[in-house]
């Protein structure tokens, strides 16, 4: 029973290595540029949306750059980061890329401007605002690109091909762990995070550079295990 059961698992991690890295790439690339599009066919709303229809505005350096910039840069961001998604090329950076576009975006008009408790901030996991935000959706499209930053593209991707055409010795499957690990993590996650709760972001990305930097400082740099 057990050897039929290791048996199917191998088989729908290998054909998993193909199909789902695909499919959440076909739906994000579908996402953004239907977002992306409808900016660069439309008028530049960023512009004439009342204050009182933001919630916290953009973040900080994004402030400062004004609606129309902010503007082009999400239109272009979301067309060519998408297109590149849907190719899985450069999967890894394009998936960071569009976390820190949701994620600016997440503040400037899905996140509250301020909550009480824990409980209240739940009150904005919904679709349609309901005076406390509505960032249902970012988040489930932030959760669903850190698979693709810390799994690549998948087999079905020019990430693959690229990489399998430059190591003949076939290392695709490698794996390292350890504290620089945990910190690269942290370092992902605090993408998500700064741009709604500078605080909490800024914190996770003190502690990953603690972490990544620490085997350096104890002469003991991380190397992969064998």
């Amino acid at each position: 029973m057990f050897n039929f059961y290791d048996g199917l698992s191998a088989r729908l991690r290998g054909i998993g290595d193909w199909i789902w890295p695909t499919g959440l790439r076909v739906i994000l690339f579908w996402e953004f540029w239907e977002a992306g599009i409808s900016k660069y066919r439309g008028d530049n709303w960023f512009a004439s949306i009342p204050w009182a229809d933001w919630q916290k505005g953009f973040p900080e350096p994004f402030a400062g750059l004004g609606t129309d910039l902010n503007w082009t840069m999400a239109t272009w961001g979301e067309l060519v980061f998408s297109v590149m998604l849907l190719l899985g090329l450069f999967t890894r950076f394009t998936a960071i890329s569009l976390i820190v576009i949701t994620g600016v975006a997440t503040a400037a008009v899905h996140w509250p401007v301020d909550y009480a408790n824990l409980g209240e901030l739940w009150q904005g996991y919904v679709i349609t605002a309901d005076g406390f935000g509505n960032y249902k959706l970012p988040l489930l499209f932030i959760l669903m690109l850190l698979p693709l930053v810390f799994n690549g593209g998948g087999k079905l991707s020019l990430d693959h091909l690229l990489i399998s055409l430059r190591d003949a010795n076939d290392s695709l499957d490698d794996r390292i762990g350890g504290v620089q690990c945990l910190g690269i993590g942290l370092f992902v996650l605090s993408m998500a995070v700064i741009w709604v709760e500078p605080v909490w972001g800024g914190s996770m990305l003190g502690v990953s550079a603690l972490l990544i930097l620490l085997p350096q400082f104890m002469g003991n740099p991380l190397k992969p295990d064998y």
